[in-house]
């Protein structure tokens, strides 16, 4: 816009120059820098956000980046500057022509009517009536005409009129300094802005170790002990936590720091004061000097050579002797206690304090980030924290750092150089001076590397000594201290014996280092020396060799040691603490680190040692493949054929048939003392993986293919025979669940085996072949069903495969799932692949195939009816009529039913898995009952899911109090009227009292209407406001309500829009509320337009506002539109920002903390306002600055007679808490001040912004504390209820229980002939010797399926369900009224009293239907599984009355079934679903007959504890009776001879084809 070029030139480039400054030149360069992209413009979004302000509406932001110049490429710096000072410093003409390139065409040169006119709509309300005149004689006006018609009309618009005739608002710079969180502390402190920097750098790394988030006593201790000693630990850390709020903030830090270091030596002492005050009552008592001398020997102890103690007097004093001996020289009062100035006194006359001030000197610059302020000083820290260190013997887990001795001994010169002055010559300190010395000086010697002083070299550099011992040098390298601050150091000690004497002092002030000083006033030059210089950044790289292997290293050794020669401590490198190397590496830079572990020797840990050489390990992964999508199952993708099935499974395992190509990924390096399972889960941090989906392979050296699982996780690094540079193969599973090791040997047609080694027989995992462990974990289960597994690893299920059964599948499942239990309890492989069994489950159940996941329970139910079908005894199936129960005892027609069931349905499946159940319906009309008898194979539970929604509500006070949540349980479809009435009933306040609130972060986002649903909120905070009671309204008479209408206009006027108490502009908008009262405007229910009227009065406003539903979301109103009885007010606090374009962009504001809700109505003045508000933030405002010093810029408290003195100004804003509500937004306001004063409120704006006042800010505001909240009872009480636990009993419980049909099913009466309402109920008649139980997690809810986590207790032994079992009048049960008294047992055993079954807690489940159900009943396939063997008999059309007898049945099996009621069960297996529905992940576990639990997770199978089950996950649960006879159930072979006829040639042809493809 500014260059020659322009097509409408505003100014010149150099005329703009010349009109802002070097500094604002340079300003304006930078910020656009920081904000322009790449390609060097600024985008129109950046220009909006950055340049203007965000009270500039967004039309008008276009319209002026349009006439800066932008484009769709954007704005360049010479346009924006030209831009600005035209806006900022123009004239009037030149404003025009900005003016006119805003509503200009693309050409800059005309304007045209209908262009124009669209633009002023879109940014104003209406189009001003003397457009007219500009366009009255065309509809295209130039500069010219457009300039005349402006001077003519200049507020025709409003762009107009904020450039032309408001004043400016805004400049390019401002003068306006908000002292920043740094200047303020520095202001209070002893330290400096960098060193309050880097001291809040430390902080937050500090705290981020902390596992609470906060940086509480367990951190701090874990930091500073055993530096410090335990005893003073909780002392330290209460010395610096102030406000006492458990946790120390950095405002405490930065505080606490300067006192104990930077502060002068009475400040300093006072610090210590309240260390050992540890009761907090201002003075110490005998105890406590007692335990002060106790700890202020060890630690001189501590930190002192033992030559020095050996004459120390202090070792041989009676510290209780001592602290009687202070009490009576310095208790001037007599009262047994030391106040703090006696205290002080002491001191003066004592230096046992000095070794700790030199301690928490050493703690504050090396473990707390402070760094020094002189070379000395630095020294000393370092090398006497080493010096403590050295003497004490490593431990076990240490880790220390290795420094290159080179710059170590440059860093030892540079720290001990000393320049002194004898007789007026400059000479150098060869080491420390003695005790007795006037000046500390540190005790080791400056080391030149050459042994002399370079006197004759023409390089050194001159120094020049005048009276001041000033020393002028001009460093050639480095960066040379400044000489004049060498003893300007707080942490020299003293040096006296006496606890009484008064010795000399030691400890340089400026003042005494002045007395000392030469008097002479002309320096001589006497000789020339050499000042060390500053070292630069720590250079470890002569340690190490360089590394071969460009790849990332996992761990942070730092790099591998060189192993030519033997590295010795002191000669090649130095050796130092953690908190050493972090402090020197923090001062200097540098790297790379070099950490080295102490780990136990051979001799244990009496002998420990620093690992120098960690094992190096390369660890290889595998290249990531493309993965295969996954196909939905679909109509088409069933296939009917053999050869349409083997090309869609072929297709699938091509994917893996190659071998899986490795590569370096990383290196890592780990002591031989760490463990496999450190190393596992090391790698699962850093790599974020999971355990289960992550295993090792050594690689041998001499041959790749030669792999070793490293599964064994308790063997060490050493003992696994792992080398330095052996390789280790990270081998991740697929996203299918699959490891692509084991799906390589798979396409090879090998055998995948880990080790070629016995194994206990059944502890065998299966591959996972694609999203298969649904499959395994059914598969373990079954295998570990003992009677079944014998049944098939005898063989006797050769004699009964029953190959001509039309419902069976020609005994290929039995065949192959015998083939592979055999495989898995033969005890000689620990994995075998289920192959063949998942080949033939999917030709037979195409719905199995591909490599989606599917129901575990969904595939054991086919298994089990297929190997029924497959080993059903009954060849030729009679055809069997159902017959009604007619009135006739259930024993009959129960016993009746199961031999219908029996004459067509006989294998070891029946025997082991099948029961009985009872399902009866009555009419409601008729009483008619209907009795229906059904075999299962397993009882679906549902689980109840959950119908009630837990709610945490903060409930604020009006008393300012400490807030404090609740917890509610209410229904899913509950409103918040209800929630008010259960809050009223825990916080005692009125429900009419409550007002919800919805925040999120520092601001409100909604009110919940009382008719609302309660919902979870989402990012967001419920809070609950107390508001004032409501007052009593008497009805009003004729006459008085006559006068009220010729009264002056009130509160009620002013919320109709009558009438404001502030003047608006046209354009000063604030974003409103809309309440509504059951849907009907409030401005028509007002207390003047109700039928009945009543007294004016605020809580009628009030109440109506409760009532209604808000939204911040809603449309802009006048600000006379406002809330009913109260307004928000935001915490707002202004940001300085070093670069900026515009003044009114100087200071940004920032929303923090909790809205505040303020009651209020026409009555309310500003100062109540602000009182109201003080009560409410007074508690996160510390009553005094963190200084025993009362500064004059500190916010002192504040009472009702010093209104002024508040340390913050309430300001009217909008909605977002930015603007003014009103002024008009080119006014650039951020809101007008509220005064505090007497004046009314009048609901002047509905939204209020805090803004503090910096100081106060920075120095009494806890942020800690604006958050804090105390938890209620009912918060832990409502939460244990949403997750606790249900009981097996109450699923079972539920499941038998009464349920009454709804309208959408009707049942269909026979003695009323017609559909009726009705009841239902199912019990259980029969239980069979395995009881299959399936937790039914998946449901279809509200119209889509959904997974329940909840947590079912169930036994693991002694399960008595016979109380479940359905009455009989001629009683078989034995188990009497108490039912089953333990019928619940934890995980371990412990026995849970059964519910009332009076009171049975009722849970979703729908119940088994019998045939005269509706049909839509009948369609939930996930109710209890039937084998519905009636409807295959219709499908077979027998009609044949073969006599049973012939058939080989096990009535030895069948019978004893009927006694099942009089057994107990124990748990054999359950299969476990981890995850979200559709994914999730299947694991087992079992019991194997050594009495021992494994964990089948796919193909890994380990020994686990009984209490490491996953009882939560638990889905399907395997119970067998502890009295079975296995025995009983093998069938008679006698003179029988087994079917061991191969499965025909064409299906295993297919079979082999897809094997071996490549």
């Amino acid at each position: 816009m500014g260059g020659k070029d322009s097509k409408l030139s505003y100014i010149t480039q150099e005329e703009a120059l010349k009109r802002v400054t070097d500094v604002e030149l340079k300003r304006l360069k930078d910020a656009f820098k920081r904000v322009s992209a790449l390609s060097g413009f600024m985008t129109e979004t950046v220009f909006m956000r950055e340049v203007l302000w965000d009270g500039v509406p967004p039309k008008i932001a276009q319209l002026l980046f349009k006439a800066f110049g932008g484009t769709v490429k954007g704005l360049s710096f010479k346009e924006l500057l030209a831009g600005m000072v035209v806006l900022t410093k123009g004239t009037k003409e030149e404003k025009i022509k900005l003016i006119f390139g805003m509503y200009a065409d693309e050409t800059f040169t005309v304007i045209n009517k209908d262009e124009m006119d669209r633009k002023i709509v879109t940014t104003e309300d209406h189009v001003p009536p003397s457009l007219s005149q500009l366009f009255a004689q065309n509809d295209q006006v130039d500069y010219e005409m457009f300039r005349a018609w402006v001077y003519m009309n200049p507020d025709a618009t409003i762009v107009t009129k904020w450039l032309l005739t408001e004043p400016i608002s805004f400049s390019l710079s401002s003068d306006t300094e908000t002292p920043t969180f740094y200047q303020t502390l520095a202001g209070v402190t002893h330290l400096e802005e960098t060193d309050i920097s880097e001291l809040e750098k430390k902080y937050w790394i500090l705290k981020a170790q902390s596992k609470t988030g906060k940086f509480d006593q367990e951190t701090f201790k874990s930091f500073v002990f055993p530096t410090i000693p335990e005893s003073l630990c909780e002392a330290l850390f209460m010395s610096f936590d102030e406000n006492r709020d458990n946790h120390i903030d950095f405002k405490e830090i930065a505080c606490g720091v300067s006192a104990c270091c930077r502060g002068p030596t009475m400040e300093r002492q006072k610090f210590c004061f309240k260390i050992f005050d540890t009761d907090h009552d201002g003075k110490l008592g005998e105890k406590e000097l007692r335990e002060m001398i106790d700890s202020l020997v060890a630690i001189r102890m501590e930190n002192k050579d033992p030559e020095q103690l050996e004459s120390d007097a202090f070792l041989k004093m009676d510290p209780a002797m001592v602290s009687k001996e202070i009490l009576s020289c310095h208790d001037s009062d007599k009262d047994g206690f030391i106040t703090m100035e006696e205290y002080l006194v002491w001191t003066v006359n004592n230096v046992l304090c000095d070794d700790f001030l030199d301690l928490l000197s050493q703690i504050c610059h090396v473990v707390l980030g402070l760094k020094p302020e002189s070379p000395e000083e630095e020294g000393k820290i370092i090398l006497d924290w080493l010096a403590r260190e050295d003497r004490k013997k490593k431990k076990v887990g240490q880790v220390w750092y290795l420094i290159s001795i080179q710059w170590w001994t440059a860093w030892k010169n540079y720290v001990t150089y000393k320049v002194m002055e004898e007789n007026g010559v400059v000479t150098e300190s060869p080491g420390r001076s003695n005790s007795n010395d006037t000046r500390h000086r540190l005790l080791t010697q400056c080391k030149n590397p050459t042994g002399c002083l370079p006197w004759d070299d023409e390089n050194v550099i001159m120094v020049n000594v005048n009276k001041t011992n000033s020393v002028c040098e001009t460093p050639l390298v480095g960066d040379a201290r400044e000489l004049s601050n060498q003893f300007n150091s707080h942490t020299f000690p003293r040096t006296s014996h006496s606890l009484t004497s008064t010795p000399k002092k030691y400890r340089l002030s400026p003042e005494v280092e002045h007395k000392t000083r030469s008097p002479s006033a002309s320096p001589k030059l006497k000789k020339r020396v050499v000042i060390p210089p500053k070292p630069s950044q720590i250079d470890n790289s002569s340690l190490v060799i360089p590394n071969q292997y460009k790849v990332m290293t996992l761990t942070n050794e730092g790099g591998r040691l060189k192993r030519d020669v033997m590295m010795v401590d002191g000669k090649d490198f130095k050796l130092v603490p953690e908190p050493v190397w972090k402090a020197l590496s923090t001062w200097y830079g540098g790297c790379p680190a070099l950490p080295r572990t102490v780990i136990p020797t051979g001799k244990g840990d009496l002998n420990p040692e620093l690992e120098l050489y960690p094992v190096m390990v390369r660890l290889l992964r595998h290249q990531t493949q493309a993965q295969r999508p996954v196909q939905p199952t679909t109509i088409s993708s069933v296939m009917t054929g053999l050869g349409g099935m083997a090309i869609s499974t072929m297709n699938s395992f091509t994917n893996h048939h190659q071998q899986p190509k490795r590569y370096l990924a990383f290196t890592a390096c780990y002591s031989r003392c760490h463990t496999l399972q450190q190393v596992y889960d090391f790698l699962c941090t850093k790599l974020r993986f999971t355990r289960e989906d992550l295993r090792l392979w050594k690689i041998s050296n001499k041959d790749e293919n030669n792999m070793v699982m490293l599964d064994d996780e308790t063997l060490t690094v050493e003992q696994a025979g792992i080398e330095d540079s052996q390789q280790i193969l990270i081998e991740v599973r697929n996203k299918d669940l699959t490891w692509p090791e084991e799906m390589s040997q798979l396409a090879k047609n090998k055998n995948m085996k880990k080790e070629q080694v016995p194994t206990e027989p059944g502890a065998t995992g299966l591959n996972n072949l694609g999203n298969t462990c649904f499959m395994n974990a059914a598969v373990q289960c079954v295998s570990n069903t003992q009677p079944l597994t014998i049944y098939f690893k005898e063989g006797f299920y050769q004699y009964e495969l029953n190959r001509s059964n039309p419902l069976g599948m020609k005994g290929h499942i039995a065949q192959r799932y015998g083939d592979l239990v055999k495989d898995m309890w033969s005890g000689t492989t620990k994995t075998t692949a289920p192959l063949k069994l998942r080949w033939t489950i999917g030709k037979y159940a195409p719905r199995f195939n591909g490599f989606q996941q599917h129901d575990s329970q969904e595939l054991l139910s086919f298994l089990l009816d297929g190997l029924h079908e497959d080993l059903n005894r009954v060849h030729d199936k009679p055809y069997v009529e159902l017959k009604d129960s007619d009135g006739r005892p259930d024993e009959i027609v129960a016993q009746e039913a199961w031999d219908n069931h029996l004459l067509r349905n006989q294998s070891v499946i029946v025997d082991l898995f099948h029961g009985q159940l009872k399902s009866q319906v009555k009419c409601k009309e008729c009483g008619h009952t209907s009795v229906r008898f059904d075999p299962f194979n397993y009882l679906s539970l549902p689980l109840p899911m959950e119908s009630c929604i837990h709610i945490e509500i903060i409930v604020m006070r009006l008393d300012g109090s400490v807030p404090v949540k609740y917890g509610l349980r209410l229904n899913m479809d509950e409103k918040y009227k209800a929630l008010k009435k259960e809050l009223s009933k825990l916080a005692d306040i009125p429900p009419e009292q409550i007002l919800l609130v919805e925040i999120v972060g520092p601001v409100v986002k909604t009110l919940p209407h009382d008719n609302q649903k309660v919902r979870n909120l989402l990012g967001g905070s419920l809070y609950a406001y107390e508001l004032p009671p409501v007052e009593n309204i008497e009805p009003i008479t004729a006459e008085e309500e006559t006068l009220e209408k010729k009264s002056h206009i009130g509160l009620s006027e002013i919320q109709r829009g009558i009438s404001a108490k502030k003047p608006t502009a046209a354009n000063g908008h604030i974003g409103r509320l809309q309440p509504t009262l059951n849907g009907i405007d409030r401005g028509n229910n007002s207390a003047t337009s109700t039928p009945t009227h009543s007294r004016n009065n605020s809580s009628t406003s009030l109440n109506m506002s409760m009532n209604s539903s808000i939204s911040l979301e809603s449309s802009q109103k006048s600000v006379g539109d406002v809330f009913n009885g109260f307004v928000i007010a935001v915490h707002r606090k202004m940001t300085l920002m070093d670069l900026y374009f515009l003044s009114s962009q100087k200071t940004r504001p920032s929303l923090f903390g909790t809205p505040i809700i303020l009651p209020c109505d026409e009555k309310s003045s500003n100062q109540d306002l602000y009182e109201f508000i003080w009560k409410q933030v007074a508690r996160i405002v510390s009553p005094l600055p963190p200084s025993e010093a009362k500064l004059s810029n500190h916010a002192l408290d504040c009472d009702d007679s010093l209104c002024y003195e508040y340390p913050f100004t309430l300001k009217v804003v909008q909605k977002d808490g930015f603007t003014c509500a009103w002024c008009p937004w080119y006014r650039f306001c951020r809101g007008c001040s509220i005064e505090c004063n007497t004046e009314k409120f009048n609901f002047g704006s509905s939204f209020i912004a805090v803004d503090w006042e910096p100081t106060a800010l920075h120095l009494r505001y806890q942020t800690t504390c604006e958050r804090f909240f105390e938890e209620n009872p009912s918060v832990a009480e409502s939460r244990k209820k949403q997750t606790e636990p249900i009981d097996l009993d109450t699923c079972l419980q539920a499941f038998t229980k009464e349920e009454e049909l709804g309208e959408d099913e009707l049942y269909y009466c026979s003695k009323c002939k017609k559909h009726c309402l009705a009841s239902k109920k199912l019990d259980i008649w029969r239980l069979p010797p395995v009881l299959i139980v399936n937790l039914k997690r998946f449901q279809f809810l509200n119209g889509r399926w959904v997974k329940s986590h909840k947590i079912v207790n169930f036994p693991l032994v002694d399960f008595d369900p016979s109380c479940y079992l359905a009455p009989r009048k001629h009683s078989i049960c034995s188990c009497g009224s108490q039912g089953n008294k333990q019928s619940e047992i934890s995980p371990h055993g412990d026995g849970l009293q059964v519910p009332n079954t009076e009171n049975v807690v009722s849970c979703v489940c729908d119940k088994n239907d019998p045939e005269s159900v509706s049909p839509s009943r009948r369609k939930d396939e996930d109710e209890i599984e039937e084998v519905k063997h009636s409807e295959k008999c219709s499908d077979n059309g027998y009609h044949s009355n073969t006599d049973t007898s012939s058939c080989h049945s096990n009535n030895n099996a069948t019978c004893k079934s009927k006694d099942c009621s009089k057994s107990v069960y124990d748990l054999c297996a359950m299969s476990c679903h981890t995850g979200i529905l559709g994914g999730g992940h299947y694991v087992a576990f079992a019991k194997n007959p050594n009495m021992k639990w494994y964990c089948y997770n796919d193909s890994s199978c380990k020994e686990v504890q009984e209490s490491q089950l996953d009882t939560n996950a638990a889905y399907i649960l395997f119970y067998q009776r502890g009295d079975l006879d296995v025995s009983s159930f093998m069938p008679e072979i006698t003179n029988k001879d087994p079917d061991t006829q191969e499965i025909d040639d064409e299906f295993e042809s297919d079979f082999k084809r897809l094997c071996v493809i490549q």
